[in-house]
């Protein structure tokens, strides 16, 4: 049940993602251990024409390509840097984040990766109704 914003909420991203409705209303989701298997079994919702902000911290290569295919994503370096890799169809383009603030915006049904070999934090804006992962 989504309690209405009626005055400021502070949290962060780390332990607290947030859902963009449709509705230009917000829910709070808390992330545990279980929160990728109930996204993925649709436990929590369909996230049709929704958004979801994470933030998320890594050292190391991403092991999967992931793509969006209802919507476009913004991905925004937070700290560190890395080589985001997008799959335009069998050629794949390197964009390198290395100030924070510097951003990628991945076009809908893109297959991308990450490739860091630094502590990187990120933001990320996700369509991610009917999200698909692959191995690299």
């Amino acid at each position: 049940m989504t309690t209405p914003v009626t005055s400021p909420i502070q949290s962060h991203l780390a332990s607290t993602y947030v859902r963009l409705r449709n509705d230009a209303t917000t829910e709070l989701l808390p992330v545990d251990e279980t929160f990728w298997e109930r996204i993925s079994s649709g436990k929590l919702g369909s996230f049709h024409h929704e958004y979801l902000v994470t933030m998320h911290s890594f050292k190391a290569d991403w092991p999967m390509w992931e793509m969006h295919p209802n919507g476009d994503e913004v991905v925004c370096l937070l700290s560190g840097s890395v080589a985001f890799v997008i799959d335009e169809g069998g050629t794949y383009k390197n964009v390198p984040l290395d100030k924070p603030g510097d951003y990628v915006l991945v076009p809908k049904g893109a297959w991308h990766t990450a490739k860091a070999n630094v502590e990187t934090a990120m933001l990320f804006i996700t369509a991610g109704e009917g999200t698909e992962h692959r191995p690299v």
